[in-house]
């Protein structure tokens, strides 16, 4: 017995020992309740209101122009803009006459100077200095410096080949040039080629007087009597003389003839299985087409 109650007594002792561990332990506080997430509907409209701030936060751009550039106070386009004119006016343009024309005359005077010298340097500009009593001028450079009839005549006439003159090059110095080549065309002094589609003149000829060739009425009178063979006279006459002609033998597209099916013809010699119905039956094969 003393056995067993030193037993029963040292299980007491562990008992305790385990009961007071458990309860210093902190206790753990209950789990946080879940958040309920949104639904679908309200989401999406979450979303779309965000959207519809951000859109009207931003600016009203029109993307299908150009950004803003500067376009028109570049030196190098308000060249473009003198050149122009200058390729419009007959007579030359001094330099204030041109920022007139661009409306530049308040601009600073180191922008006047670098435009000026722009121009002077310019292969498409002519430019002549200042001398006594005459201001410097401008003019346009065209590829050829013809501005009259009188002119192309006499280029046309110094020219050592047979080589004609572009109208579209006359153009880019002489506005008038197409009604000035017409003019000369109708008095015989031009030999002109015009396009088919809008008949404008396209490459210009000094026309010679001294070719010019009349020719007697009477020559032209038995010119005109002589009567052409008929079309299929000539092939007549080159038989007759044991000549072939040469349009005789032109390949002709023979007709294209369609293909026919071969008629598939009847086994001969097939194997006979209804030999029991031989008296029977009739052969009829003689029959079939």
């Amino acid at each position: 017995m003393s056995y067993l109650q030193n037993k029963v007594q040292s299980f007491n002792a562990n008992l305790g020992t385990v009961a007071g561990k458990i309860s210093n332990k902190r206790t753990v506080g209950p789990p946080p309740k879940p958040v309920a997430s949104p639904t679908p509907s309200a989401a999406s409209d979450t979303s779309k209101n965000d959207l519809k701030r951000k859109r009207a936060d931003l600016p009203q751009i029109p993307f299908s122009q150009p950004a803003d550039t500067g376009v028109g106070q570049h030196i190098m386009t308000q060249v473009t803009y003198a050149i122009d004119h200058l390729k419009k006016r007959d007579e030359p343009q001094t330099f204030a006459a041109i920022l007139e024309y661009l409306s530049m005359q308040t601009r600073e005077e180191s922008y006047k100077k670098a435009l000026e010298k722009i121009l002077i340097q310019h292969d498409k500009v002519n430019h002549e200095p200042k001398r006594e009593g005459h201001p410097a001028v401008f003019s346009f450079r065209p590829v050829h410096n013809i501005r009259s009839a009188e002119s192309l005549l006499r280029y046309l006439q110094a020219q050592h080949t047979a080589q004609g003159l572009s109208v579209k090059e006359l153009r880019d110095g002489w506005p008038g040039a197409e009604d000035a080549i017409s003019k000369l065309e109708s008095e015989g002094k031009l030999l002109v080629t015009r396009n088919k589609k809008d008949n404008h003149a396209r490459m210009v000829w000094p026309n010679d007087p001294s070719l010019n060739f009349e020719i007697d009425n009477e020559f032209k009178a038995i010119w005109h009597k002589i009567k052409l063979p008929e079309p299929g006279a000539l092939a007549d006459e080159l038989e007759k003389e044991g000549l072939t002609p040469a349009n005789k033998h032109r390949l002709t597209k023979k007709p294209v003839k369609a293909q026919e099916n071969p008629k598939r013809k009847a086994r001969a010699g097939g194997k006979t299985t209804n030999v029991h119905m031989v008296g029977v039956l009739r052969d009829y094969s003689h029959l079939k087409k």
